[in-house]
Protein backbone atom coordinates (compact mmCIF):
# COMPACT_ATOMS: atom_id res chain seq x y z
CA UNK A 1 0.00 0.00 0.00
CA UNK A 2 1.56 3.62 -1.36
CA UNK A 3 1.52 6.22 1.68
CA UNK A 4 3.10 9.19 0.26
CA UNK A 5 3.26 12.50 2.43
CA UNK A 6 2.90 15.59 1.00
CA UNK A 7 4.90 18.17 2.65
CA UNK A 8 3.42 21.48 0.33
CA UNK A 9 -0.49 20.61 1.57
CA UNK A 10 -1.75 22.84 4.55
CA UNK A 11 -4.29 22.66 7.16
CA UNK A 12 -6.90 24.74 8.23
CA UNK A 13 -9.54 23.99 10.82
CA UNK A 14 -13.35 25.70 10.96
CA UNK A 15 -15.10 24.78 14.26
CA UNK A 16 -17.75 26.61 16.32
CA UNK A 17 -21.44 26.43 16.88
CA UNK A 18 -22.17 27.91 13.16
CA UNK A 19 -19.52 26.66 11.26
CA UNK A 20 -21.67 24.15 9.15
CA UNK A 21 -23.88 27.18 7.91
CA UNK A 22 -20.77 29.11 7.59
CA UNK A 23 -19.49 26.91 5.26
CA UNK A 24 -22.51 25.90 3.50
CA UNK A 25 -23.27 29.50 2.74
CA UNK A 26 -19.74 30.26 1.28
CA UNK A 27 -18.14 27.36 -0.82
CA UNK A 28 -19.04 25.42 -4.04
CA UNK A 29 -19.04 22.00 -1.56
CA UNK A 30 -22.52 20.71 0.21
CA UNK A 31 -21.11 20.41 3.51
CA UNK A 32 -24.79 19.01 4.95
CA UNK A 33 -24.18 16.18 2.61
CA UNK A 34 -20.46 15.32 3.39
CA UNK A 35 -20.47 12.10 4.76
CA UNK A 36 -18.59 11.77 8.30
CA UNK A 37 -15.32 10.16 6.95
CA UNK A 38 -15.37 11.84 3.20
CA UNK A 39 -12.89 14.28 1.94
CA UNK A 40 -14.19 16.23 -1.13
CA UNK A 41 -13.00 18.76 -3.14
CA UNK A 42 -14.74 22.57 -3.05
CA UNK A 43 -13.56 26.13 -3.90
CA UNK A 44 -14.18 29.58 -2.80
CA UNK A 45 -15.15 31.32 -5.50
CA UNK A 46 -14.45 35.09 -7.33
CA UNK A 47 -17.96 36.52 -7.44
CA UNK A 48 -17.31 36.50 -10.77
CA UNK A 49 -17.35 32.70 -10.71
CA UNK A 50 -13.56 31.54 -10.75
CA UNK A 51 -11.86 29.87 -8.49
CA UNK A 52 -10.21 31.92 -5.90
CA UNK A 53 -9.06 28.94 -3.70
CA UNK A 54 -9.76 25.24 -3.83
CA UNK A 55 -9.32 22.74 -1.39
CA UNK A 56 -10.17 19.23 0.09
CA UNK A 57 -12.59 19.48 3.37
CA UNK A 58 -13.78 16.71 5.32
CA UNK A 59 -15.65 16.62 8.86
CA UNK A 60 -12.91 16.21 12.18
CA UNK A 61 -14.77 15.79 15.14
CA UNK A 62 -17.07 18.85 16.25
CA UNK A 63 -15.22 20.65 13.45
CA UNK A 64 -14.06 20.93 9.36
CA UNK A 65 -10.64 20.39 8.25
CA UNK A 66 -9.83 22.24 5.03
CA UNK A 67 -6.68 21.23 3.25
CA UNK A 68 -5.11 23.12 0.50
CA UNK A 69 -1.70 24.31 -0.83
CA UNK A 70 0.57 25.51 1.78
CA UNK A 71 1.08 28.54 -0.28
CA UNK A 72 -2.49 29.08 -0.41
CA UNK A 73 -3.30 28.76 2.87
CA UNK A 74 -2.86 32.25 4.55
CA UNK A 75 -4.74 33.96 1.84
CA UNK A 76 -7.59 31.22 2.09
CA UNK A 77 -7.29 31.96 6.25
CA UNK A 78 -7.44 35.46 5.85
CA UNK A 79 -10.37 35.45 3.00
CA UNK A 80 -12.36 32.96 5.47
CA UNK A 81 -12.03 35.47 8.75
CA UNK A 82 -13.16 38.21 6.87
CA UNK A 83 -15.98 36.64 5.64
CA UNK A 84 -16.56 35.63 9.43
CA UNK A 85 -18.04 38.71 10.86
CA UNK A 86 -19.87 37.95 14.15
CA UNK A 87 -20.80 34.23 13.20
CA UNK A 88 -19.67 31.79 16.06
CA UNK A 89 -16.61 30.27 13.73
CA UNK A 90 -13.01 29.95 14.76
CA UNK A 91 -10.64 29.34 11.33
CA UNK A 92 -7.12 28.55 12.47
CA UNK A 93 -3.88 27.11 11.37
CA UNK A 94 -4.26 23.06 12.12
CA UNK A 95 -1.03 21.92 14.46
CA UNK A 96 -0.32 19.23 11.67
CA UNK A 97 1.98 19.49 9.05
CA UNK A 98 1.23 18.47 5.56
CA UNK A 99 -0.73 15.39 4.13
CA UNK A 100 -0.70 12.08 3.83
CA UNK A 101 -2.14 9.87 1.13
CA UNK A 102 -2.69 6.37 1.24
CA UNK A 103 -4.44 3.93 -1.66
CA UNK A 104 -4.28 0.38 -2.80
CA UNK A 105 -4.87 -2.53 -0.51
CA UNK A 106 -6.01 -1.69 3.38
CA UNK A 107 -6.21 2.12 2.06
CA UNK A 108 -9.65 2.37 4.11
CA UNK A 109 -7.61 0.57 6.96
CA UNK A 110 -5.15 3.21 6.74
CA UNK A 111 -8.06 5.91 7.39
CA UNK A 112 -8.59 4.69 11.09
CA UNK A 113 -10.16 7.40 12.95
CA UNK A 114 -8.97 10.64 11.78
CA UNK A 115 -8.94 9.97 7.70
CA UNK A 116 -11.29 10.36 4.88
CA UNK A 117 -11.68 8.79 1.50
CA UNK A 118 -11.35 11.02 -1.51
CA UNK A 119 -14.46 11.44 -3.42
CA UNK A 120 -12.13 12.41 -6.68
CA UNK A 121 -10.46 8.98 -6.63
CA UNK A 122 -13.76 7.09 -5.35
CA UNK A 123 -15.02 8.59 -8.90
CA UNK A 124 -12.45 6.42 -10.57
CA UNK A 125 -12.83 3.30 -8.40
CA UNK A 126 -9.49 3.94 -6.57
CA UNK A 127 -9.68 4.17 -2.88
CA UNK A 128 -7.49 6.79 -1.66
CA UNK A 129 -7.75 8.36 1.97
CA UNK A 130 -6.08 11.52 3.29
CA UNK A 131 -4.74 12.03 6.27
CA UNK A 132 -3.15 14.80 7.64
CA UNK A 133 0.42 14.78 9.03
CA UNK A 134 3.48 12.13 8.27
CA UNK A 135 2.39 9.04 7.82
CA UNK A 136 4.87 7.79 4.84
CA UNK A 137 7.72 8.73 3.31
CA UNK A 138 6.40 7.19 -0.63
CA UNK A 139 7.79 8.98 -3.45
CA UNK A 140 5.46 12.32 -4.43
CA UNK A 141 5.77 11.31 -7.65
CA UNK A 142 3.86 8.10 -7.07
CA UNK A 143 0.92 10.37 -6.32
CA UNK A 144 1.22 12.30 -9.09
CA UNK A 145 1.55 9.34 -11.54
CA UNK A 146 -1.82 8.11 -9.51
CA UNK A 147 -3.54 11.61 -10.11
CA UNK A 148 -2.84 11.94 -13.89
CA UNK A 149 -3.54 8.81 -14.51
CA UNK A 150 -7.19 8.96 -12.92
CA UNK A 151 -7.98 12.65 -14.56
CA UNK A 152 -7.22 14.46 -11.16
CA UNK A 153 -6.00 17.87 -11.46
CA UNK A 154 -4.29 20.42 -8.81
CA UNK A 155 -3.91 24.54 -8.60
CA UNK A 156 -0.35 25.23 -9.94
CA UNK A 157 0.36 22.71 -11.53
CA UNK A 158 -2.80 22.03 -13.87
CA UNK A 159 -4.66 25.36 -13.79
CA UNK A 160 -4.29 28.97 -12.31
CA UNK A 161 -6.14 30.47 -9.70
CA UNK A 162 -8.53 33.12 -10.90
CA UNK A 163 -8.58 31.67 -14.26
CA UNK A 164 -10.50 28.71 -14.38
CA UNK A 165 -14.34 27.74 -14.01
CA UNK A 166 -15.38 24.88 -11.67
CA UNK A 167 -16.61 23.46 -14.50
CA UNK A 168 -12.80 23.39 -16.10
CA UNK A 169 -11.37 21.29 -13.49
CA UNK A 170 -14.64 18.97 -13.28
CA UNK A 171 -16.27 19.60 -10.15
CA UNK A 172 -19.49 19.38 -11.60
CA UNK A 173 -18.81 15.47 -11.70
CA UNK A 174 -16.32 14.69 -8.47
CA UNK A 175 -18.72 16.12 -5.51
CA UNK A 176 -17.03 19.79 -5.52
CA UNK A 177 -19.93 21.77 -6.52
CA UNK A 178 -23.05 21.65 -5.57
CA UNK A 179 -26.46 22.95 -7.62
CA UNK A 180 -29.00 22.07 -5.32
CA UNK A 181 -27.91 23.78 -1.78
CA UNK A 182 -28.74 27.46 -1.57
CA UNK A 183 -26.66 30.68 -2.49
CA UNK A 184 -22.52 30.94 -1.92
CA UNK A 185 -19.84 33.46 -3.38
CA UNK A 186 -20.26 32.70 -7.26
CA UNK A 187 -23.35 30.31 -7.69
CA UNK A 188 -25.09 32.39 -9.91
CA UNK A 189 -22.24 32.31 -12.70
CA UNK A 190 -21.71 28.27 -12.20
CA UNK A 191 -25.51 27.68 -11.80
CA UNK A 192 -25.75 29.37 -15.18
CA UNK A 193 -23.23 27.49 -16.89
CA UNK A 194 -25.00 24.63 -15.79
CA UNK A 195 -28.35 25.08 -16.96
CA UNK A 196 -27.04 26.94 -20.11
CA UNK A 197 -24.61 24.35 -20.74
CA UNK A 198 -22.32 26.42 -21.88
CA UNK A 199 -18.75 24.54 -20.02
CA UNK A 200 -16.32 24.25 -23.02
CA UNK A 201 -13.15 24.03 -21.49
CA UNK A 202 -12.57 20.36 -19.64
CA UNK A 203 -10.19 18.31 -18.02
CA UNK A 204 -8.96 15.92 -20.22
CA UNK A 205 -5.81 12.91 -19.85
CA UNK A 206 -2.92 13.23 -22.79
CA UNK A 207 -0.64 10.61 -23.92
CA UNK A 208 1.92 10.24 -26.23
CA UNK A 209 4.14 7.83 -27.65
CA UNK A 210 7.20 9.74 -26.16
CA UNK A 211 8.01 11.84 -23.22
CA UNK A 212 6.11 15.05 -23.18
CA UNK A 213 7.10 18.70 -23.32
CA UNK A 214 6.51 20.28 -20.03
CA UNK A 215 3.93 21.48 -18.26
CA UNK A 216 2.52 25.24 -19.53
CA UNK A 217 3.33 23.92 -23.31
CA UNK A 218 0.41 24.68 -25.80
CA UNK A 219 -1.63 21.78 -27.18
CA UNK A 220 -2.71 22.64 -31.20
CA UNK A 221 -4.72 21.59 -33.92
CA UNK A 222 -3.76 23.15 -37.20
CA UNK A 223 -1.80 25.39 -35.83
CA UNK A 224 -4.85 26.88 -33.69
CA UNK A 225 -4.70 26.49 -29.32
CA UNK A 226 -6.79 23.68 -28.06
CA UNK A 227 -5.35 24.14 -24.51
CA UNK A 228 -2.78 24.25 -22.05
CA UNK A 229 -0.36 20.98 -20.65
CA UNK A 230 -0.55 20.93 -17.04
CA UNK A 231 1.00 17.59 -15.04
CA UNK A 232 3.37 15.67 -16.90
CA UNK A 233 4.91 11.76 -15.82
CA UNK A 234 6.71 10.73 -19.08
CA UNK A 235 4.31 9.99 -21.75
CA UNK A 236 1.17 11.05 -19.26
CA UNK A 237 -0.12 14.13 -18.67
CA UNK A 238 -3.52 16.29 -18.03
CA UNK A 239 -4.77 19.32 -19.49
CA UNK A 240 -7.82 21.74 -19.88
CA UNK A 241 -8.84 21.69 -22.96
CA UNK A 242 -11.25 22.96 -25.03
CA UNK A 243 -13.41 19.84 -26.03
CA UNK A 244 -15.27 21.52 -28.77
CA UNK A 245 -12.34 22.28 -30.69
CA UNK A 246 -10.21 18.86 -29.90
CA UNK A 247 -13.72 17.19 -30.81
CA UNK A 248 -13.58 18.73 -33.84
CA UNK A 249 -10.03 18.11 -34.93
CA UNK A 250 -9.98 14.06 -33.90
CA UNK A 251 -13.47 14.18 -36.32
CA UNK A 252 -11.67 15.70 -38.81
CA UNK A 253 -8.46 13.74 -38.65
CA UNK A 254 -6.54 16.37 -37.76
CA UNK A 255 -3.40 15.89 -35.28
CA UNK A 256 -3.28 17.26 -32.26
CA UNK A 257 0.16 18.56 -30.71
CA UNK A 258 2.04 19.20 -27.58
CA UNK A 259 4.51 21.51 -29.05
CA UNK A 260 5.73 19.44 -31.74
CA UNK A 261 4.83 15.97 -30.18
CA UNK A 262 1.76 14.15 -31.55
CA UNK A 263 -0.70 13.41 -28.58
CA UNK A 264 -3.65 11.54 -27.79
CA UNK A 265 -6.77 13.20 -25.82
CA UNK A 266 -9.31 11.46 -23.42
CA UNK A 267 -11.79 12.82 -21.29
CA UNK A 268 -11.69 10.83 -17.64
CA UNK A 269 -13.73 7.84 -17.98
CA UNK A 270 -15.79 8.67 -14.76
CA UNK A 271 -17.07 11.87 -15.87
CA UNK A 272 -19.17 10.75 -18.24
CA UNK A 273 -18.13 13.21 -20.83
CA UNK A 274 -17.54 12.72 -24.38
CA UNK A 275 -15.93 14.83 -27.70
CA UNK A 276 -18.63 16.95 -29.44
CA UNK A 277 -17.74 16.89 -32.84
CA UNK A 278 -19.82 19.67 -33.86
CA UNK A 279 -20.61 23.32 -32.40
CA UNK A 280 -22.85 21.55 -29.59
CA UNK A 281 -21.69 20.62 -26.02
CA UNK A 282 -20.32 17.32 -24.93
CA UNK A 283 -23.14 15.23 -22.83
CA UNK A 284 -22.46 12.91 -19.72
Amino acid sequence: MPAVFLKDRSLLFVSGAEAQSFLQNLITTDIAALDTDEARPGALLTPQGKILFDFMIWQDGEGYMIETDAGQRDGLLKRLTMYKLRAAVTVAPSTEEGVTVFWGEDAEGARGSQGARDSRFAKAGVTLTRRAGRHGDGAEALYDALRISHGVVTSGSDFALQDAFPHDVLMDFNGGLSFRKGCYVGQEVVSRMQHRGTARRRVVTVSAATDLPGTGTEITAAGKPVGTLGSVDGGNGLAIVRIDRAGAAMAAGTPLLAGETPVSLVLPAWSGLVFPTSGDEASA
